[in-house]
């Protein structure tokens, strides 16, 4: 289980960097080998991050830029950076400073095709998606299909053909040590497992049968992907080892990759294993106890993005941009955080019959930031007691009450009033209701409050 407030915040700040420049080929192999593995969403992000990258590479942003580009909330954002994390598309780090995060997403480049499709769980997982005729496809498109003629010989010239040193001029300092900015080869998928018991592998493999020259050329990290992908424990290892061993007990790992899908396909099932994310976020209401109503409301206050706020109080639809503007400057220029945000914006909206005038909610904003106001709860707080002060401002510059047209009653969020008067009003309406009763029972009698008639 994730708890996403401990993973990543809206507020939190981030920088891109490009291992190094894309081609059209990595967007193509992205496009059509990936997207398939990490969705819509995923393959969105991807994209942003490699356009923000070559247009502002090192431009601090924070995730409410994310936010807004993809018009997702902030789960469905952390879900797909962690799957593009997972299948080898980006490196994630984090440095800390206090309260403050700021993270760096380094795009990494795809497989090529041949590396792709020899990864067991790659090209498991895209055939599980895409099917069996999508899937040859695309290996017949990026396969070679020009065969070289053997009646060409090779004329290149080599650079000692071409080129020849003279000594002229000054020299360069050959041992000063600079680095320089390179391609950095793709790693594909960052696959860790370190439970499968290799040493019970190679005791049931007898030095006859299977010399250790043979089990030596295959990798471990191939072994262990293919027992992670087919559910093989040591023991189905060893008979799939035995399977693949070509009449010169040698063990390529093209035939070792075919034995254990023939060995899942005999012992387990005919259809292709699939892979099913076990990432689950935790809700945070599971872990915090609400204990009130205003509890319940500063917490859904801190815990929504200001996006999903103005298209609540718009009753679904979606909100105007010039709200969405003020809603990221209140974040970006006075630094609020999203709890004090939707507090505003929930307060202004209802107190101002339904519209955010940009001057009224920023002058309030700044006395907010420089009152250090820092969480839903502090500001709901600040609003009650300054509740006539804003009324001031709000009807500074409005027409004399003489012209104004008659208006509805004035709205106020539902957490204005605290829970002691919400109870008091209560109380009155019902001792209210109490003596209208007790008077129309007198009345019937034929009673009046001096006594009888």
């Amino acid at each position: 289980m994730a708890y996403l407030y401990k993973e990543l915040q809206p507020i939190d700040a981030y920088t891109i960097m490009l291992a190094h420049p894309f081609t059209d080929y990595d967007r193509q192999l992205v496009t059509l080998f990936y997207q398939p593995l990490i969705g819509r969403d995923a393959m969105s992000l991807f994209m942003t991050l490699w356009a923000d990258a070559e247009q502002h590479e090192n431009l601090v942003y924070n995730h409410y830029h994310l936010m807004n580009i993809l018009t997702m909330p902030l789960g469905p954002v952390f879900e797909a950076r962690i799957s593009l994390e997972a299948i080898g598309l980006l490196r994630t780090s984090r440095k800390k400073s206090g309260d403050t995060r700021e993270f760096l997403y380094e795009l990494l480049p795809p497989l090529d095709a041949k590396a792709f499709f020899a990864d067991p769980l790659l090209s498991t997982f895209l055939f599980s998606k895409i099917g069996e005729q999508a899937y040859r496809g695309l290996r017949a498109r990026f396969s070679l299909d020009v065969k070289q003629d053997n009646n060409y010989e090779d004329i290149s010239r080599t650079f000692l053909d071409v080129y020849t040193p003279i000594q002229k001029g000054t020299s360069i300092d050959v041992d000063e040590v600079v680095d320089f900015k390179g391609r950095d080869e793709p790693v594909g998928v960052p696959f860790m497992q370190t439970d499968f018991d290799f040493d019970l592998l190679r005791s049931g493999l007898s030095e006859q049968m299977v010399p250790q020259s043979a089990l030596s050329t295959v990798s471990k990290l191939m072994i262990a992907k293919l027992a992670f992908l087919y559910t093989l424990n040591p023991l189905d290892m060893q008979k799939v080892v035995m399977m693949a061993l070509d009449e010169d007990l040698k063990l390529p790992e093209e035939r070792l990759r075919k034995a254990a899908a023939e060995f899942y396909k005999m012992n387990v099932t005919k259809q292709p294993p699939k892979l099913q994310k076990v990432f689950v976020q935790e809700p945070i209401r599971q872990q915090v106890e609400l204990k009130s109503r205003g509890d319940e409301n500063a917490y859904y206050l801190e815990n929504t993005s200001p996006i999903d706020i103005l298209r609540e109080l718009r009753g679904g639809k979606e909100p105007l941009s010039v709200d969405v503007e003020l809603a990221e400057r209140l974040v970006n220029t006075y630094e609020l955080s999203y709890g004090v945000v939707n507090t505003l914006l929930q307060y202004v909206y209802l107190r101002n019959d339904g519209k955010l005038t940009n001057k009224y909610v920023e002058r309030i904003a700044s006395h907010w930031a420089n009152k250090k106001v820092e969480t839903a709860e502090a500001a709901m707080e600040l609003a009650r007691q300054e509740h006539d002060k804003y009324t001031k401002w709000k009807n500074e510059g409005q027409k004399p009450a003489a012209q104004r047209r008659p208006t509805r009653e004035e709205q106020v969020p539902e957490w204005f009033y605290k829970k002691e008067q919400t109870q008091d009003k209560q109380e009155k309406k019902e001792s209210t209701a109490v003596d209208e009763e007790r008077r129309r029972l007198l009345k019937e009698l034929g009673v009046t409050g001096d006594g009888v008639e």
